[in-house]
């Protein structure tokens, strides 16, 4: 058994474990609870989490607004009235001592005012504010505004550089922790830049290393850093502790704490997990914030790289080596592409493609008839649950509330399909649990494979939380 101590973070001693924050209903008030009573750090997630009636039924996020802006604002009551429920119910499990963090997305839709709204709802209930997808350079004004510290979540010392010369200088006693996400090996939305490979993951270590110098020369030596994406066994990350060229260090974990008593994800996720092998988890650029991500390779991001291969550039007129025609839409308008893309063109449509759908790019991609009326009704029942969307072109932005491009229809509407995966039970039968799961978004962190080779899951064993914190601390 390895010897881990406890580390100082904003103030307070606490286990060097942090439950990472998973978006829509998966990181909930009770699996934060716990984990807070363990004596890490619970993350509940701001990002629409679910709230419930006066019998403890959850209430279903359905919006009525005709148009996109009063969805939005739909959307925004929503996340507030299920961040402050969750909160209090992390509250009341972890006691007073715990430390409870709130999650938010900087890119999520209204994400300052529900951040806000969720800290005046749940006053003295949330100890920090853990934050990324973005650059949230007015994180630390809402912390401090509040009292409470924040953990800006970055890829980069160079991304940490910018935040701090320009906003979190001016608060750096609040600073409780700084995330380093491995944008390679975390799940969920991650922040490579376009100089890095997606397909070569860089060593964490030297850009931790190269952090930690940053933080050093901004006085920040015993301000923790939080190393998230890609860890599983502590022992696999001895040479991290009591190192000086790594400092304070604390380890965050989203994927491990899915598959527990107290998570809330369905009962056919969590099958799903026991059944992954190396290499399942994909890194993909498919989503509608436009940053890469990463998630199980299931039918649902097979059928989006489907949708992208089945696509061609096409030009208004003839134009070079566009200058074959074909005919597209109910009126068979023609447009122009080369002969070998008519080619392939000619054998999806042969094979049930038959809808042709313009992209931003100038390019058409080829789905089925059925597959476009849902795509289509997605972008138009679109509720803002991004500050900006590629997939309906939204935008929460003012008078014309659209980012001005055309839609694209080789994303996807990601809240519809967080929300069903979320929430699929068994009661409509295990077969179907089982598809609506393989039919949706299932994020993951690149080691999710390991649930089905870690002899602490043998024979089907599905730990509780406390379980799960007293086994990691162990090493191993």
């Amino acid at each position: 058994m390895m010897s881990i101590d406890t580390v100082r973070m904003a103030g307070r001693e606490v286990l060097p474990l942090v439950e990472g924050g998973k978006g829509v209903s998966v990181s909930t008030g009770i699996s934060a609870g716990h984990w807070a009573a363990a004596g890490g750090v619970g993350t509940v997630s701001a990002v629409n989490a679910d709230s419930y009636d006066a019998d403890g039924n959850r209430i279903p996020q359905i919006y009525s607004g005709r148009t996109r802006r009063e969805r939005h604002e739909e959307l925004i009551r929503y996340a507030i009235e299920g961040g402050i429920t969750q909160v209090r119910i992390a509250r009341e499990i972890a006691g007073s001592k715990g430390m409870i963090n709130a999650n938010l997305l900087w890119e999520m839709g209204g994400a300052e005012q529900v951040i806000e709204g969720i800290l005046e709802g749940a006053p003295g209930m949330i100890d920090g504010l853990t934050c990324g997808a973005g650059m949230p350079y007015r994180l630390s004004e809402i912390a401090a505004r509040h009292k409470v510290h924040y953990y800006p979540i970055v890829s980069s010392a160079r991304a940490f550089n910018a935040l701090w010369k320009r906003s979190y200088s001016k608060t750096s006693e609040l600073l409780g922790g700084v995330v380093y996400e491995d944008p390679w090996r975390a799940g969920g939305h991650n922040g490579l830049s376009n100089t890095e490979n997606p397909l070569k993951p860089e060593d964490p270590y030297p850009r931790v290393a190269a952090l930690r110098k940053s933080m050093n020369q901004f006085g920040l030596e015993t301000v923790p850093i939080i190393m998230a994406g890609g860890v599983w066994w502590l022992e696999e990350w001895a040479h991290w502790l009591n190192n000086p060229e790594i400092g304070p260090i604390v380890f965050q974990f989203g994927t491990r704490p899915l598959l527990t008593q107290e998570s809330p994800i369905p009962d056919a996720w969590k099958r799903r997990l026991r059944r992954l092998h190396e290499g399942d988890v994909y890194l993909n650029r498919f989503s509608p914030t436009g940053f890469y991500s990463s998630a199980v390779n299931n039918s649902f991001m097979q059928n989006l790289r489907g949708r992208s291969e089945r696509q061609v550039a096409y030009s208004s007129e003839p134009v070079g080596e566009h200058d074959t025609a074909h005919g597209i839409g109910a009126r068979k308008r023609e447009v122009w592409m080369t002969a070998t893309d008519r080619e392939h063109v000619l054998a999806w449509e042969a094979a049930g493609y038959t809808e042709a759908m313009r992209t931003p790019d100038s390019t058409l991609v080829f789905v089925t008839p059925e597959e476009s009326r849902v795509i289509v009704a997605d972008q138009v029942a679109c509720m803002g649950c991004l500050s900006e969307c590629r997939f309906s072109n939204w935008s929460q932005r003012g008078p014309n509330y659209t980012n001005g491009a055309k839609s694209d229809p080789r994303s996807f509407c990601i809240q519809k399909s967080l929300q069903d995966i979320a929430h699929a039970d068994d009661s409509m039968g295990i077969e179907a649990a089982d598809q609506l799961v393989d039919h949706n978004l299932m994020f993951g962190g690149t080691n999710a494979w390991r649930f089905g080779s870690d002899p602490f899951y043998a024979d089907g064993f599905t730990p509780t939380v406390g379980q799960l914190v007293e086994q990691i601390m162990t090493g191993r």
